[in-house]
């Protein structure tokens, strides 16, 4: 009996240091989903304006925003890496690990995903900083989820453009450049492997 008793306690700390070992693992590779954790933030001609945005991103979990009837100028979508009071804060800092980006959206029209980057000093998300980014193309029937590695980043679309610094990273802008009556832009997650 004491024999039973002693391979069924090795087994189970065999069990035990397996899913420790594996929380430890989940804990190093965690992801965050932008549309469950942050505020974001609208500019330009958008029927939506932030505060409706935010009740629908909490109450269904999904970014909606529709172009108004002749709309002028660029609508851009914001949301800040690491939740802030204001649209410019603190960069983050990701890890060594991350090497992606993963997004679930449907939208009418192309929109270019800028990924801003922080100040020199590290302190804030200046405006007119640098802008890598690239193409989220059109999917205007169903919701699409591409997986974008951080080397795809390049300062301004540019091939060979400067490559995003991810240990200075501020938020994303989703701009519609060109937006016309009744463009739409849907967006279910926005996962940053952190």
């Amino acid at each position: 009996m004491k024999i039973k008793a002693v391979v069924l306690l090795g087994s189970l700390f065999f069990v035990f240091a397996i899913l420790s070992f594996a929380s430890a693992e989940e804990v190093s590779n965690a992801n965050i989903d932008l549309v469950k954790t942050s505020t974001w933030y609208i500019a330009g001609p958008a029927k939506e304006n932030q505060e409706t945005i935010n009740k629908i991103r909490k109450e269904k979990g999904i970014i909606k925003v529709t172009a108004k009837d002749n709309p002028v100028g660029e609508i851009e979508l914001n949301v800040m890496l690491t939740e802030s009071y204001s649209n410019d804060g603190k960069p983050t800092n990701l890890s060594e690990s991350s090497k992606y980006l993963s997004i679930t959206y449907k939208s009418s029209h192309l929109i270019k995903l800028q990924a801003r980057e922080g100040n020199a000093e590290g302190t804030g998300c200046v405006h007119g900083g640098s802008h890598p980014r690239i193409d989220l193309p059109v999917s205007a029937k169903k919701f699409s989820t591409i997986k974008i590695p951080w080397t795809d980043f390049k300062q301004d679309g540019d091939p060979n453009g400067k490559t995003l610094d991810i240990h200075n990273l501020c938020k994303f802008n989703f701009v519609n450049y060109n937006p016309v009556s009744g463009a739409t832009l849907e967006i279910k997650s926005v996962i940053v492997q952190i």
